[in-house]
């Protein structure tokens, strides 16, 4: 009897311990303490334990401690430390997270592969290359956002201008643009258009030098973009290129604000009406320099400028002459 009775009560403990562990698994999916029915439950990911605050009853033990390994205490730092970053910040097609074979000639331990080896290696990346883009879409979008972080780059172009750049081309592309044309002149003239419309000052001279297409060509693309995509540019301000044109030459703060002021009566008389924007920058800022006494060519601003002596000279002729400005 009194084995009977030992086992009785063996298998009783072990049903109250299985009913007990289902009901705490229960009530910690509700997060409320079995104990006393509180809702102040604490992850301590240092003992890998959930406790009640109420009572001070350990939950559960040996959890795993999910969040990142690094600390962030701003957004900025969240951003910065983040390992495959924001969706907004998703410049290509595939999402921030390509996979690529690297061309390698030696193995783990810096020993050299055998020509087998390397050949193998060659064959895995090439049929890594062709299996990542299954599309003409995706080879297309591919090679089209590695040419715009190029440009961009080269050009020190903001992100966001950057990110609209790419949205005007993936347009372009759904509505057949591209087609028939070269994708680096479609990417140069879908950067220029979202530098336009954002009112970043660069102007199609600067992209058509760093652009693997001539300005010819170019300004063809982003006149077909406007035509079809139905695009309205804001008119370019002469005074958004003052600032780059006075750092390039070294101009001071007081000739630039001079330079400022020519500009704004040459709007207000309608001088401005119809000229290039960087040339009446560049003879203002010519203007300028010679009112405050400063000795600068028209060459080195027209270098600084991206323009030719002549369009200075010109620009300057006719600002001198339609405001009326003597030099002392």
């Amino acid at each position: 009897m009194s084995v009977l009775h030992s086992r009785h009560e063996a298998h009783r403990e072990v049903d109250n311990v299985e009913t007990k562990d289902k009901q705490l698994s229960q009530v910690q999916m509700e997060d409320r303490c079995p104990e006393c029915g509180g809702n102040s439950l604490v992850n301590d990911y240092e003992l890998g334990e959930t406790i009640c605050t109420d009572c001070g009853l350990v939950i559960g033990e040996g959890e795993m401690d999910r969040s990142p390994e690094w600390r962030a205490f701003t957004d900025e730092e969240v951003q910065s430390r983040s390992r495959v970053g924001s969706p907004s910040s998703y410049s290509v097609h595939d999402k921030g997270l390509p996979t690529t074979i690297s061309p390698i000639d030696r193995d783990a331990h810096g020993r050299k592969l055998s020509p087998k080896t390397r050949l193998q290696m060659w064959r895995l990346r090439r049929w890594q290359i062709r299996s990542g883009a299954h599309s003409s879409i995706d080879r297309n979008l591919a090679q089209a956002m590695t040419e715009l972080d190029r440009l961009s780059d080269k050009l020190s172009i903001p992100e966001s201008v950057k990110e609209k750049a790419a949205v005007i081309y993936r347009k372009a592309l759904d509505k057949g643009l591209v087609r028939g044309r070269s994708i680096a002149g479609i990417v140069a003239a879908s950067l220029y258009a979202a530098c336009r419309s954002t009112r970043t000052p660069r102007d199609i001279r600067e992209l058509a030098a760093k652009s693997l297409v001539g300005k010819k060509e170019l300004s063809r693309d982003y006149r077909l973009i406007l035509r079809e995509l139905g695009l309205r540019m804001p008119v370019s301000d002469p005074a958004t290129y003052l600032t780059k044109i006075a750092e390039r030459v070294g101009l001071s703060g007081q000739i630039l604000a001079d330079a400022f002021r020519v500009l704004q009566e040459a709007k207000e008389r309608g001088v401005a009406a119809g000229k290039d924007p960087t040339g009446l920058a560049a003879a203002s800022l010519y203007i300028a320099s010679l009112q405050a006494g400063n000795k600068i060519t028209q060459k080195d601003i027209a270098d600084a400028a991206g323009i030719t002596e002549v369009t200075v000279r010109n620009r300057y002729k006719t600002l001198k002459r339609q405001l009326s400005i003597e030099f002392d």
